[in-house]
């Protein structure tokens, strides 16, 4: 059988081609700290060092056989570039990724974005991030991110004013949601422009445990379908928590695949959209990889589930958790290329 290599493999399955094996990647973060430690790094100098941070990326994936490289790590860069100072933990030598103790807008009528956000903050050290992971790594599918335009709403006004907005200042938070969807779109088009060779649109906070159906129909799919419209392919739409209730919604968006977090039913969501679209999830980014307890048996276990749930790619339900049991992460990735041997809904193999 031939062998692919892991931007081969990973953009055949896009092209919903024949491939050799499943493939283990990921559309966000997949640093793990076996690697970081390789190379002498502190967890929380990874975010601001362009050559740091794809380093880790690159080694991580080297290490435990992932198929992509992808960054950046943490969500929030465009805060930052928005005029947010953000907690670096740089005194810490515990896993804390960056976070935004206090943000400037305090209300919806605040939300301006400026022409330039290509320029500020951390955003030219990402795209330069991008141009260096293609150099150092092509033998990667190199990954990029945004966050959707209400999920990103939560990282630069606190998340409670979107929530009530949506019931009680509506027309400000299609206002709010309609300029930050033009970022997302003028962002995600420089990520392309770098080199990504795919990229995740992650609408992370519209599950149904957190926003209605209708509410989603409404106010976050045409948002959605106007952002992946502007992108080039290939590109994905990964939204956390339940989706069981949307995920034919999300299956008009323009994605060329969708991504689900571990509160979805893979099985449910195969049959209701069908064996020729792509679907990729879902597993538990810290039961399985991380969770002291989780045998290597119970990994395995875990990833023939999601592969006989019919996804077409091995791919975390979220951000995977660094901290990782290393015996469980080699064995995860094994049984994603052994099991993962016999065809997925939408992707044959190669004979």
């Amino acid at each position: 059988m031939t062998e692919l290599t892991p931007k081969e493999r990973v953009m055949r399955v896009f092209r919903k081609e024949p491939v050799d094996t499943m493939p283990f990647f990921s559309g966000y973060g997949m640093v793990v700290m076996p690697a970081i430690a390789k190379l002498g790094y502190r967890f929380s100098k990874v975010h601001t060092d362009a050559n740091m941070m794809v380093q880790a990326a690159i080694e991580s994936s080297r290490m435990f056989g992932f198929d992509s490289v992808v960054v950046p790590f943490d969500m929030t860069c465009e805060s930052q570039a928005l005029g947010n100072e953000i907690s670096l933990y740089e005194d810490s030598e515990d896993i804390l990724y960056p976070t935004i103790p206090d943000k400037v807008w305090k209300g919806l009528d605040e939300v301006e974005i400026p022409d330039n956000i290509l320029e500020l903050g951390r955003m030219p050290l990402i795209l330069d991030a991008i141009k260096l992971a293609k150099k150092e790594a092509p033998e990667y599918a190199i990954g990029a991110w945004q966050l959707g335009p209400f999920t990103m709403a939560g990282q630069l006004l606190e998340l409670g004013i979107m929530l009530k907005g949506v019931f009680k200042q509506k027309e400000l938070v299609e206002a709010a949601l309609d300029k930050i969807s033009d970022m997302i779109i003028k962002i995600g088009q420089a990520q392309q422009a770098a080199g990504a060779d795919f990229i995740t649109l992650r609408e992370m906070g519209t599950g149904t445990d957190l926003i209605s159906p209708k509410t989603w129909k409404t106010m976050i799919m045409p948002r959605v379908k106007r952002i992946l419209a502007a992108w080039k392919s290939p590109k994905v739409l990964h939204i956390c928590g339940a989706t069981d209730m949307i995920v034919e919604m999300m299956n008009e968006c323009g994605a060329d695949a969708l991504s689900v977090d571990i509160k979805n039913t893979l099985v449910e969501s195969r049959k209701k959209i069908g064996d020729d679209a792509l679907l990729f999830g879902n597993f538990d980014v810290f039961a399985l990889p991380c969770k002291e307890e989780t045998t290597v048996e119970e990994a395995v276990e875990g990833i023939k589930v999601n592969i006989d749930g019919g996804v077409d790619a091995i791919w975390p339900g979220c951000d995977l958790w660094p901290d990782i049991k290393e015996e469980n992460m080699r064995a995860i990735v094994k049984t994603a290329r052994e099991y993962g041997r016999k065809p997925s809904p939408a992707v044959g193999r190669l004979s």
